[in-house]
């Protein structure tokens, strides 16, 4: 589904990425763990095609087709979908409104009509119930006045709605409580399928606890240093990055 080979990407002539390999296939969830400024939110961007980065080498390929020149709508109609670490707010669009023009403008790209405003309305109902979110909460301005945890349940639910090929997401769990965490972490868990895939970046193992990865990556200095199963997560939440940048140096 998703194949990177030997990344490197740049902002401001300062190179973050420094030759990313990583195969995602469809059914799988990914872990990216690292500790500040190892490239984990970088690495989301570009993928996404952020055009604040320039990839100066390697290849992104998705569905077996090189995207590198795909603009990031272009790239989000195509199925990849990036969740933001800090959701922007639009006043004056509610939640609803937002899902409709996105799940319209995706359909179009696709060379389809508007979804019927009854199919649209069902959809909207079952997946706010999947996420428990209140029928008031999508009538309010798009991420407006929410909390933390409110905005990061808002993503899941614009995932839920458009339906990606690719979900990231990018540090989902951060200022999320105990019960925030679970409400997201079971989104995700039902919209899992052998047909999609998911790339968590994650500082803490504790998001790992209710998102089983079934591979884990540390990333530091801008290169993917280690990989294993979910039991790697485990081993960095108790003993930190420090003894694999040991292992690197040797």
């Amino acid at each position: 589904m998703l194949k990177i080979e030997n990344l490197h990407a740049s902002i401001d002539d300062k190179e973050i990425l420094r030759g990313i390999n990583l195969e995602v296939k469809p059914g799988e969830v990914h872990a990216i763990m690292g500790p500040n400024g190892s490239g984990k939110s970088t690495l989301s961007s570009v993928i996404a095609g952020n055009e604040d980065f320039e990839v100066t080498d390697g290849k992104i390929s998705f569905l077996e087709e090189d995207i590198a020149e795909l603009a990031p709508e272009e790239r989000a109609h195509k199925g990849i979908f990036l969740s933001f670490q800090y959701p922007v707010e639009i006043p004056g669009v509610s939640v609803t409104n937002f899902m409709k023009t996105a799940i319209n403008e995706s359909r179009r790209a696709q060379g389809l009509e508007d979804m019927p405003a009854n199919e649209m309305l069902k959809k909207i109902r079952e997946k706010s119930e999947l996420l428990e979110i209140d029928r008031k909460f999508l009538s309010r301005s798009l991420n407006q006045g929410f909390s933390g945890g409110e905005k990061k349940r808002n993503e899941i639910f614009q995932m839920a709605m458009l339906e990606p090929k690719l979900a990231i997401l990018d540090e989902t769990d951060s200022g999320l409580d105990i019960d925030a965490l679970r409400i997201v972490s079971d989104g995700v868990n039902r919209l899992k399928s052998k047909d999609n895939a998911v790339v968590v970046i994650t500082h803490y193992q504790r998001l790992l606890e209710y998102i089983v990865p079934d591979y884990v990556h540390v990333l530091l200095n801008g290169r993917i240093v280690k990989s294993g199963g979910k039991e790697l997560a485990l081993e960095l939440e108790e003993k930190g990055y420090d003894w694999i940048k040991q292992e690197v140096a040797v």
